[in-house]
């Protein structure tokens, strides 16, 4: 471990750009948000959970799904959702038992001003952490994530994905007096906790992400594909699909009332595959696509989406598939909050 510890110093420099006073290293995604809700309500000693996104599959937040068979109620009963950019379901979710409040700080749309600040403040007035889920927002919005491309604090934060550039390496980062009950008192191990060459990976690929301007070419790159297809849907005065999200990770929508979205989904993902691309539906920019990628699936898009509106105004679009339509992977419930209790 002593090449990994001597070569980290870089990530150590990055994340202090988001407030980040320790860290601690995993494996996937899950761990990382699983190990900050332990040590929220550690550190809080409190149960209740306030969430908002996509956090993984331990039982704290996929009770809130309707894949939840197999989790005990009383799990399903500490956790409570609130809506993006809406900040007073925030105040109905939130309470003197709340031990934290995780959310992804941007998926699709960008945060409305003063939604992340609110959530900031409640937080403190309420002595609950503030977690972000930076699984893409890290090193893609910028190298210090959406902490630092927002300006908002967080207390805790999880990073994986481009880290390591694709090798299984996920990051818990935050305040050292959270943090340091990792020391004792809260425990965080995997079976491959002690694997090196997913480290030894960030440790290269955080200097290139640094030296190449990664975030800012991602972006460049991915306004360059939002703006080929919208001008694609002006042209054939299509109002119902539009492409959305942070500029280097963009997704591609339709409106249900015109179109069913996974049959329209389904379509594009089909003819997409047809002409070599892999798509789900969002725009993954890496640093491996070049402006040539993106020249390539614009072209795809002039033939995909005017194929797909004729199908749409022909009523044929089922038709048109060559097997079964996408489906989601959950639903999510939407547990409804408590109504906050006052500390008396």
């Amino acid at each position: 471990m002593a090449f990994v510890q001597g070569r980290h110093e870089q990530l150590i420099e990055i994340l202090r750009q988001s407030n980040v006073e320790s860290v601690r290293f995993s494996k996937t995604g899950a761990d990382a948000t699983s190990a900050a809700i332990r040590v929220a309500r550690a550190f809080t000693d409190r149960e209740r959970v306030v969430c908002c996104g996509y956090h993984g599959w331990h039982d704290w937040y996929i009770a809130t799904t309707d894949r939840g068979t197999g989790i005990p109620h009383t799990t399903r009963e500490l956790v409570s959702t609130f809506d993006y950019n809406d900040l007073d379901t925030v105040r109905d979710a939130i309470d003197v038992d709340t031990a934290c409040v995780i959310l992804e700080p941007m998926v699709v749309e960008h945060p409305q001003p003063g939604f992340l600040e609110g959530i900031r403040t409640l937080c403190d007035e309420h002595g609950a952490l503030l977690v972000f889920d930076e699984m893409w927002t890290g090193f893609r919005l910028a190298l210090g994530g959406a902490q630092e491309r927002f300006g908002v604090r967080a207390d805790l934060a999880c990073y994986s994905k481009a880290i390591a550039n694709g090798m299984p390496l996920s990051v818990l980062a935050g305040r050292a007096d959270a943090m340091q009950l990792l020391e004792r008192d809260v425990f965080f191990y995997t079976t491959f906790g002690g694997e090196a060459l997913s480290l030894a990976a960030a440790a290269a690929t955080i200097p290139e992400l640094r030296r190449r301007n990664v975030p800012e070419t991602l972006a460049a790159r991915g306004r360059v594909l939002r703006q080929g297809y919208a001008q694609i849907c002006a042209e054939r005065d299509i109002g119902w699909s539009r492409c959305l999200g942070m500029d280097a990770r963009t997704l591609v929508v339709f409106d249900p009332g015109v179109v069913d979205p996974l049959l329209a989904k389904s379509y594009v993902q089909q003819e997409l595959i047809r002409r070599g691309v892999l798509w789900s539906g969002f725009h993954n920019l890496s640093w491996a696509h070049r402006e040539s990628d993106i020249e390539y699936l614009i072209g795809c898009y002039r033939e995909i989406v005017p194929a797909l509106a004729d199908h749409v105004a022909a009523g044929t679009l089922a038709g048109a598939l060559r097997g079964r339509p996408v489906e989601p992977v959950f639903r999510r419930l939407g547990n409804p909050p408590r109504r906050p209790r006052s500390a008396t």
